[in-house]
């Protein structure tokens, strides 16, 4: 994973984003839909600042019935990456280097689709815990602002404190 980390202030367009491409997704992944497709991350949490990337997340039925989808996907723009395939599908457009949304394919129901909603849902529920959220990614953005990989990893245990 490649692009450097920058911590955008809250945009009340990600919002409007999101639904857009839900609607494209909706049509696209009709076949493969066994849940919702939720806005998650933190452009889905309102007033927090963010990397300026929509994550979007799509309920499955499993992830060997939704292989097929990735093919309708590309031709949308959505390149498939290797990343947690044994938990999600996880794609990124336009590009590795410049992302403007991530699309998870996450088994609906399971414990990463059911971990993703409720950290979500306590944060935009929260706001002194989205700030405490918000003040951990600046810190790790500066610290890591080419390593996406340590940049995440670093935010696990804060999530995991949530989630308890």
């Amino acid at each position: 994973m490649t692009g450097a980390i920058v911590i955008e202030e809250y945009n009340p367009d990600w919002p409007g984003r999101f639904a857009l491409e839900r609607l494209l997704l909706a049509d696209v992944l009709r076949p493969w839909l066994a849940g919702p497709i939720e806005h998650v991350g933190s452009t889905a949490v309102p007033g927090l600042a963010a990397k300026p990337v929509i994550d979007i997340m799509v309920g499955i039925e499993c992830l060997e019935a939704a292989r097929p989808a990735l093919e309708p996907l590309a031709a949308i723009g959505y390149l498939y990456a290797p990343y947690r395939a044994d938990a999600m599908h996880w794609l990124c457009k336009p590009s590795p280097e410049v992302r403007t949304h991530h699309l998870h394919l996450v088994p609906f129901r399971s414990r990463l689709w059911h971990d993703r909603i409720a950290f979500r849902d306590r944060l935009r529920a929260n706001r002194e815990l989205a700030e405490e959220y918000e003040q951990l990614k600046r810190h790790l953005a500066d610290k890591y602002p080419d390593d996406r990989e340590a940049y995440t990893e670093a935010k696990a245990s804060f999530i995991e404190k949530v989630l308890r």
